[in-house]
């Protein structure tokens, strides 16, 4: 597997982009919930971009992937748009699900994402599912699992961890640990390391930093590779930091103030960043215009999804049933 550094000036770009693009995505969803304009629940995804962007710059049309309640970035990161999702948000007619998912249930088949998902821990059978589809039609295609250190308890998961085991099923599982479980600390409440869970079901684990993308880039390759060698499934457990409470509204009381402080000084975004400059694979100037750029289309997509028609009492019961 290459370097993260061997990537070329444009895929480099394009890490850049997409890692700045979920940050102010969420920085303005992060804004207008506060204001009281978003309905539901909102989970941010700002502190781990490294993360999933890592893993989906791997992964092509042929790949899925399923999230949880903090779905945004995983959407952003496997090429969905964010007209339709700031649409979605808001819960607008023009949605990506008919303004009827909301944050916590986004999703986008035709790029694979499979959905954020309110229930803890549902993300690992599907993508077994998915597996299992790919596998048996030979797509060479890859099914990535990304949920938190709380999910990871969840029976459901560590059931995936055996099925994907014993059928050999191209599946990645991706732990984003960001130290807590709404308000519960990881070091309380998950027994063993999550590596070593993945090992006691013979699967290979990693362990990995975060804020590194290039440490994610390369061990997601090297297991994305794996999968589609028919080697079946791998563990990676990504140690992050969320930057927003565990909800959009969370006091974040159970967080000292200097571990916050700490966290968004190794932001993972000005970490890429800074090692890109000093090895002179892009210039600061190409990232400012970039940032430029992306926050006008974020200022865009938001005054768009605002002005958007909400769905009328004839769209409720549109996209219920399967059709066939």
């Amino acid at each position: 597997m290459a370097s993260g550094l061997q990537l070329s000036r444009e895929e480099l770009g394009a890490v850049y982009r997409r890692m700045r693009t979920i940050r102010e995505f969420e920085d303005a969803v992060h804004a207008e919930f506060s204001a009281g304009a978003i309905p539901g629940f909102v989970h941010l995804y700002a502190g781990e971009e490294a993360s999933g962007v890592g893993v989906c710059m791997h992964l092509d049309e042929r790949d899925a992937i399923a999230s949880t309640h903090r779905g945004h970035g995983h959407c952003i990161a496997k090429g969905v748009e964010v007209g339709p999702m700031m649409h979605e948000i808001f819960g607008r007619k023009d949605g990506l699900c008919g303004g009827k998912g909301g944050s916590m249930h986004i999703a986008d088949l035709s790029k694979g994402m499979l959905g954020a998902n309110g229930i803890v821990g549902a993300g690992a059978p599907l993508v077994c599912g998915a597996a299992l589809t790919a596998k048996t039609l030979k797509t060479g295609g890859v099914a990535v699992c990304f949920y938190g250190d709380g999910a990871s308890n969840q029976g459901a998961v560590l059931e995936s961890y055996n099925l994907a085991k014993i059928w050999d099923l191209p599946v990645v599982f991706v732990a984003e640990d960001n130290g807590y479980a709404e308000s519960t600390a990881s070091s309380w409440s998950v027994g063993g390391s999550q590596t070593g869970r993945g090992t006691g079901f013979g699967i290979p684990s990693r362990e990995v930093d975060g804020a590194d993308f290039f440490g994610v880039y390369e061990a997601a390759g090297e297991a994305i590779e794996r999968a589609r060698r028919g080697e079946g499934p791998s563990l990676l457990h990504v140690r992050l930091n969320r930057f927003y409470g565990h909800f959009e509204g969370d006091a974040g009381t159970y967080r000292l103030p200097e571990e916050v402080e700490a966290a968004r000084k190794n932001d993972p975004i000005e970490l890429f960043r800074q090692r890109v400059i000093e090895a002179s694979l892009l210039s600061a100037e190409e990232l400012d215009a970039a940032d430029r750029e992306i926050s006008a289309e974020i200022r865009d997509c938001l005054a768009a999804a605002k002005a958007a028609p909400m769905p009328t009492e004839a769209d409720l019961m549109t996209d219920i049933y399967v059709t066939y």
